[in-house]
């Protein structure tokens, strides 16, 4: 095992499949969706919608167009999430490996005027506040969602505001995503990006290039810089 060491001046997280595993809820907000619209191929949009904005994908497979119609299903859909996340047994929305340390680490860096980590998601603002509540993860003044940028991932446009929200230079921060539309936007605002193998295969993240790839957060550790900042340390076999 190779132990990789550096200093970034913020580190930027996606949430769903790299902080909470939300997949019970999506899962079953989109069988919830299918009885609406008819015709849905669950399994093919489970395997290339995860970290896009809800919208982008009710336009996409949904057919919708109008504005308004986007953000009432939007919000129907994200709350679906939530609710159906325990139906049937289902196991609800959980924390990954890893990520309890490093949030208990970084919690004292949340706050303005200078946070030393942003949360950066496609999520709605009230969803992914919902789901950071439930996996019991504070809320970072740096807090970017779907509703702050006019271009989602795999655009640059939400990793380059977390970076301004954090008050640094995109290329001082380190993004952490699981999916190979959030690595795209990482790499494309010019951050480093450790990329985890959470919720797509090991050949779909590496095609995407990503400066480090591991497992998930257990392979990773974080301290806040005696000056500022976050020490990151990558272990990789």
């Amino acid at each position: 095992m190779v132990a990789i060491t550096f200093h970034v001046d913020a580190v930027l997280f996606d949430m769903d499949g790299t902080l909470v595993d939300s997949t019970a809820g999506v899962i079953g907000a989109w069988e919830t969706f299918s009885e609406t619209y008819s015709g849905l191929d669950i399994q093919k949009i489970l395997s290339t919608a995860h970290g896009v904005r809800t919208i982008d994908n009710l336009k996409r497979y949904c057919g919708l167009t109008s504005e308004a119609e986007l953000e009432k299903e939007a919000a129907r859909f994200e709350e679906a999430i939530v609710t159906s996340s325990t139906a049937n047994g289902r196991k609800g929305i959980t924390l990954l490996p890893g990520v309890r340390p490093i949030i208990d680490e970084l919690a004292p860096g949340k706050n303005n005027p200078k946070p030393c980590w942003a949360i950066v998601t496609s999520a709605t603002r009230a969803y992914a506040s919902a789901a950071l509540e439930i996996g019991g993860i504070p809320i970072p003044d740096a807090f970017v969602t779907a509703e702050d940028v006019t271009q989602g991932k795999p655009y640059p446009d939400p990793y380059l505001l977390g970076a301004q929200k954090c008050g640094v230079s995109p290329e001082k921060c380190l993004v952490v995503e699981d999916a190979p539309s959030g690595v795209a936007s990482g790499l494309a605002a010019g951050c480093a990006v450790i990329g985890l193998i959470t919720s797509h295969t090991k050949e779909q993240m590496e095609a995407k290039r990503p400066t480090y790839l591991v497992e998930n957060l257990s392979s990773v550790s974080m301290k806040m810089g005696v000056n500022g900042g976050i020490d990151v340390v990558i272990n990789i076999d």
